[in-house]
C-alpha cells in the first residue's frame, strides 16, 4: 500500500476575526442594525489578501445582546451577510455566541475558545499556522488556549501586547510578514 494514500490531509491555515472593532466600527453600544454597521476601512482589501495567501477566514463574535433580548439572531445574520457582500464573500465561516455572563454559562463566548474549537474541528486547522486578530485581550486569550497567536487592534484601553496593529491593515501585514 503507498503509504501518501494513507496519509490524513494537509492541516489549513486560518485568521480567525472578532467583529465589532476589527471588521466593523466599534460604536460604543451593540451593533445589530444594518445602518449603524459600517465595515471598516481596508477590511475588503485585507481579507482579500489573506485569502489569496491560502487563508481561511473565520468570524468568532460575542453577541451577548441576544441574550439579553436587545435583538436576534436573524438581525446579527443579517450584519454578517452585509458583511460577506461588502467583502466578496471571502469569509469561510461566521460564529457567534449568544450568551451572557450573566445569563448562563457558556463555552461559545470568548475568553473561552470553544467557537475557534468548531472551526478548527470542521476545517482541520493547524492552530501553529494560524492567527486571531481582536479588539480585547479576550478575543486573544481564546485564541491563546488553542495555540493561535493573537494580534490586537485599535484605540482602545486594552494594554498593548507585542502584536499589536492599528486596524485589520496592519495585522494584516504583520501576518502575511511572518
Amino acid at each position: 500500500m503507498n503509504a501518501a494514500a494513507t496519509a490524513p490531509p494537509a492541516r489549513e491555515k486560518a485568521v480567525f476575526l472578532d467583529r465589532d472593532g476589527v471588521l466593523n466600527h466599534e460604536i460604543g453600544h451593540y451593533v445589530w442594525q444594518l445602518d449603524e454597521f459600517v465595515i471598516a476601512a481596508g477590511v475588503p482589501e485585507s481579507l482579500a489578501r489573506l485569502k489569496a495567501a491560502g487563508y481561511r477566514l473565520i468570524v468568532v463574535t460575542n453577541q451577548a445582546g441576544i441574550a439579553k433580548g436587545l435583538y436576534t439572531a436573524r438581525e446579527v445574520q443579517a450584519c454578517h451577510q452585509k458583511l460577506q457582500q461588502a467583502c466578496d464573500n471571502a469569509i469561510d465561516a461566521l460564529y457567534f455566541a449568544s450568551g451572557h455572563p450573566s445569563i448562563s454559562e457558556s463555552l461559545m463566548r470568548k475568553p473561552d475558545s470553544l467557537m475557534l474549537e468548531k472551526a478548527m474541528a470542521r476545517f482541520r486547522l493547524d492552530p501553529a499556522q494560524s492567527w486571531i486578530v481582536g479588539d480585547r485581550l479576550r478575543d486573544l486569550q481564546a485564541g491563546a488556549k488553542v495555540g493561535v497567536r493573537g494580534i490586537l487592534v485599535g484605540e482602545g484601553e486594552e494594554a498593548r501586547p507585542a502584536l499589536y496593529a492599528a486596524d485589520l491593515r496592519g495585522a494584516t501585514e504583520i501576518i502575511l510578514g511572518a
